[in-house]
């Protein structure tokens, strides 16, 4: 497997990932509305590829970091992250989640948010966001809403997160980041 930055040509791979994933549109078009939208860092828009059986690469997993904020300061909001679903417990996600951390901590990022499992997202480092100062853009989802502090992080840095515009479109927080 190889994990590489997406290019313009791997949207529709990109959308098949994210619609297969999860069963249906969702995560796709919110990928698409942050892409148009110019909220995605693009050295954090990550791909996982496989050889398929012509020797070809075959995307099979992506992640993507958005811009957000914190108090007007920018930080970074995680998600989608999605997997083929035969290609699912089998590290894929677990590869894109460590690539993405250690790109946005190369980057000089302070910060990376996002909304899961604390039993899956603990592990990468992610704590419950109030054990560093940050609110959940939405208090339902504080015992889900996680923060992972990086190099640059900035204790000072503190507020209730906001998402890059496209979430605020969404009626239920997407299920990739639940």
């Amino acid at each position: 497997m190889l994990i590489r930055r997406a290019a313009p040509g791997d949207a529709d791979a990109i959308a098949e990932v994210h619609r297969r994933a999860f069963a249906g549109p969702t995560e796709a078009e919110l990928v698409d509305a942050l892409r148009a939208g110019g909220h995605v860092v693009d050295a954090l828009s990550l791909l996982a590829v496989v050889p398929d059986h012509h020797d070809r690469r075959r995307v099979v997993g992506h992640v993507v970091c958005s811009r957000a904020t914190v108090a007007e300061r920018p930080v970074l909001g995680l998600g989608p992250l999605g997997v083929l679903p035969g290609h699912q417990r089998h590290g894929v996600g677990t590869a894109l989640m460590h690539a993405v951390v250690a790109a946005a901590d190369a980057l000089d990022e302070p910060l990376i948010a996002l909304l899961g499992d604390p039993a899956f997202y603990g592990r990468f480092g992610f704590v419950t966001s109030t054990d560093v100062g940050i609110g959940a853009p939405d208090q339902r989802w504080r015992a889900h809403f996680q923060v992972r502090t990086l190099a640059a992080h900035d204790p000072s840095i503190a507020g209730t997160f906001r998402y890059a515009a496209p979430f605020d479109d969404l009626s239920d927080p997407p299920r990739s980041v639940v």
